[in-house]
């Protein structure tokens, strides 16, 4: 059955930025954003990636975004490149950190440098850029940010400890910074993906067992794709989310 995806024009003309948006879920976004006229702009360390996606929009004439590389481990390079963004645009009204790595890797191997090196992918960038965002949404008394979350530690998925570590505090985070945000009128929530069929998990973990696990777990048999995990954003995003923060909203086709 065609699906016919929600329109918002609460979105038209907001400012959005997305962390790793150059494919996967990140580029899903970028689409999901153009399509209802908004500003976006996006952030990765995939430069080839990202300029085609950007090249494929303008061809699509549903906008174009506006792409910076950074390596968003650089702490430093995060916040120029945000603040890059912001005097190009204006304030950020959205944002959506969504970039990861979900390297597999086992507790009886897993490194010191290797930790330190997955945490500066999957958590720290989380905090320090809404501290970079939230100072423009305070002007305004409004705004709207979205962790990534995962249902990895929620399902208890084993083989990659300090990636549900992080997934984990990304909703600790949300919980911890919805109260002071919201005196400010900014919400904040973490939207939770099961196993999304990307590019990236189709080549390197979706094999015929894992087909097999999908189909066992999941209550709604059809694929988990990108676009499903957008529409959730989309919806926390825009005014008909306005009254939700501090939240999980799980978009995992029943698995959990």
């Amino acid at each position: 059955m065609e699906r016919k995806w929600a329109n918002y024009p609460s979105l038209a003309g907001k400012r959005v930025l997305i962390t790793g948006g150059a494919t996967g879920i990140g580029a899903a976004l970028v689409v999901a954003f153009l399509r209802q006229h908004a500003q976006v702009a996006f952030l990765d360390i995939a430069a080839d990636d990202a300029e085609a996606l950007c090249a494929r929009m303008k061809a699509s004439g549903q906008g174009v975004p506006l792409f910076r590389r950074c390596d968003l481990t650089d702490l430093g390079a995060l916040e120029a490149t945000i603040n890059d963004f912001s005097a190009t645009m204006g304030n950020i009204d959205v944002l959506v950190n969504n970039a990861g790595n979900d390297q597999r890797h086992q507790l009886e191997t897993l490194t010191p440098d290797e930790w330190d090196r997955l945490t500066a992918i999957n958590q720290r960038p989380m905090l320090f850029a809404c501290q970079a965002v939230v100072p423009g949404m305070r002007q305004r008394g409004s705004g709207a940010i979205v962790n990534m979350g995962s249902i990895s530690w929620h399902i208890k998925s084993g083989g990659y400890p300090a990636y549900a570590m992080a997934k984990a505090a990304a909703t600790g985070l949300t919980r911890g910074l919805a109260r002071d945000l919201g005196r400010d009128g900014i919400r904040i929530n973490t939207v939770v993906p099961g196993w999304v069929m990307t590019e990236r998990q189709l080549a390197l973990w979706v094999d015929a067992a894992a087909e097999e696990d999908i189909r066992r777990n999941q209550c709604l048999q059809a694929a988990l794709m990108p676009a499903d995990v957008a529409a959730m954003v989309l919806f926390l995003a825009a005014d008909d989310g306005a009254m939700c923060t501090g939240q999980e909203f799980i978009v995992d086709a029943g698995w959990s």
